[in-house]
């Protein structure tokens, strides 16, 4: 029998507590979302307490070190008149240093964005373009081309290094040289309303769209976040060690840099590439208790074969999110770590996080609405209201946790916050009679054939099930006549021999006519993944247009 998922309003009794310290201290009602303030109050509590470990080097930091660095950091913002509203760029592995500038920045009022560090030179200019940064911390080796990338736009932008580069200041000599005026005693953070001001700017593209970033507000962030550990009833330290598996632009990796100081918790992270072979050296020797991380990288992990090479008993909670989840995954995952939690978590970045309480009783439902949200469907078409159970319809989605809009993007912001305040999320789900949600797409992404609309998750579903698959991907080619012909992108385990046409008959067996593979089967190496580790949708549909089909 699947494990019903015990929740509790520990995480928010702990919260009043903190907050209602910082509020009576500073006599702003409003600071009960103010992440800085929370984080400075948190880091003074228990000096001694260890903040971070990077498993690759060894080296740890405690809150009291913490707060001596980012105070620093926040001194040196004031002194180059970095300040509330400005925006900094995070483009670096997860060493220690990476989160002194974010927690500095929460404190002022300034916006973080954290960027993928393994972008090309155009690429980067394109996204300092829209998110128009003040101050850049990048590694030393990308200094130049973060400084080729900032040629010709109109704003002016600091680089600091982590490292020594020859030009450049380095953190240490931009704390060290600009951030001693105040001691972390005396520092006062700024006041601001937090219902406002932005906190992270979270890169998003979806699986198809140019890159755009989702300003996330304080007070977003301040709710949304402490709702990920509604499972756990023991505050601070809520767990022993959570891992961070993901690069900093992901919203798993950001969720966790900001709830762990406010809930006293350590965390793992790697300035090291999080490959298989590390990921497992890491869960190997420091035992951590909790994850979240995409689907593709789970699959990674839990690859037959190779998952072997690691003892996963260690684990707590795993929460599978940012993608839809094949539901042999999860399988797969409990059976190898049968006395672990395996939860699959439903949210967004332009809602500051999750959607749904996921309930193991229905492994294949997202679950219930939160209760700080509201939900209903919607015909994309008609744009009415979808009342009946098991119809498909747009997610819409209502709360304080929606974002604020796409930093410098009105035009799409307009066609994605709709009246009322209401949230066009562009999945498209049903409900049961219970008001349990089920999740079908991506509307952008459903294919249609001649009537039918076919969704490509469906027919992955059943793909990921013919041994020998390890990884599948739908997309479609287009018919003059039909509409969209259904292709199979498929990565086989080292190995094994599958055909095409035992792919087809596979299908075939599953499912009805209009969900056949007509536009064929492709065979890959590996699949093309976004920077946040999605199917690269655009990439998947020019490859079977141009890669030979069987």
């Amino acid at each position: 029998m699947s494990e019903w998922h015990h929740r509790t309003d520990a995480v928010h009794w702990f919260i009043d507590d903190l907050s209602s310290r910082v509020v009576a201290e500073s006599g702003i009602p409003c600071d009960r979302y103010h992440l800085g303030k929370l984080i400075l109050k948190s880091f003074k509590d228990a000096p001694e307490f260890i903040l971070q470990v990077d498993g690759a080097t060894g080296e740890s930091e405690t809150f009291g070190s913490a707060l001596k660095r980012s105070v620093q950091c926040a001194n040196a913002f004031r002194k180059f008149g970095v300040s509330h509203g400005d925006v900094i760029i995070l483009m670096a592995p997860n060493h220690i240093h990476l989160t002194m500038p974010m927690y500095a920045a929460f404190y002022l009022g300034i916006a973080v964005a954290g960027i993928d560090c393994t972008l090309r030179v155009d690429e980067l200019r394109d996204c300092f373009k829209f998110n128009e940064p003040k101050v850049i911390f990048c590694q030393s080796e990308r200094a130049k081309d973060v400084a080729a990338a900032l040629e010709g736009l109109p704003h002016k932008t600091q680089i600091i290094t982590f490292g020594r580069a020859d030009g450049f200041t380095s953190f240490t000599d931009f704390l060290q040289n600009h951030g001693n005026d105040v001691t972390e005693e005396d520092f006062k953070a700024a006041d601001f309303d937090t219902s406002d001001t932005v906190g992270l700017l979270i890169a998003t593209s979806g699986s198809t769209g140019l890159p755009k970033s989702a300003a996330c507000t304080h007070k977003n962030l301040a709710i949304s976040v402490m709702y990920k550990w509604l499972t756990f009833d023991q505050f601070p330290t809520p767990t022993r060690l959570p891992i961070i598996l993901s690069p900093i632009q992901w919203f798993s990796a950001l969720f966790l840099f900001v709830s762990t100081p406010i809930l006293r918790s350590s965390r793992l992270q790697s300035s090291q590439p999080m490959t298989q072979e590390h990921s497992y050296y890491l869960v190997n020797k420091y035992r951590p208790t909790f994850a979240m991380t995409s689907p593709n990288m789970l699959t990674t992990l839990f690859k037959a074969g190779d998952c072997e090479q690691c003892d996963f008993s260690c684990f707590e909670l795993i929460i599978a999110a940012g993608s839809g989840v094949h539901p042999g995954l999860v399988k797969r995952m409990k059976e190898i770590m049968p006395n672990t939690k395996v939860m699959v978590m439903y949210g967004l970045s332009e809602l500051s996080g999750m959607a749904f309480n996921y309930d193991g009783c229905l492994p294949t439902s997202l679950g219930r609405p939160l209760q700080s949200i509201q939900a209903r469907l919607v015909d994309a078409a008609t744009l009415k209201d979808v009342t009946e159970p098991n119809v498909n319809g747009e997610l819409w989605v209502k709360g304080p946790t929606v974002f604020k809009g796409y930093y410098n993007n009105p035009e799409i912001t307009a066609l994605t916050l709709v009246e009322d305040g209401w949230l066009r999320t562009g999945d498209v789900m049903y409900r049961d009679a219970a008001y349990n949600f089920y999740y079908v797409d991506r509307l952008k992404i459903l294919l249609k054939y001649r009537n039918h609309q076919i969704s490509p998750l469906e027919i992955e579903r059943v793909i990921v099930n013919l041994p020998g698959v390890f990884e599948v991907a739908v997309t479609g080619i287009p018919h003059e006549e039909h509409g969209d012909l259904p292709v199979a992108c498929v990565v086989l385990y080292d190995g094994f021999k599958v055909t095409a046409q035992e792919i087809k008959d596979f299908v075939k067996e599953s499912l009805t006519d209009s969900k056949q593979l007509r536009g064929g089967v492709i065979f890959l190496k590996q699949l093309p993944l976004t920077s946040t580790f999605k199917i690269n949708r655009q990439k998947l549909r020019n490859l079977a247009l141009t890669l030979p089909r069987e």
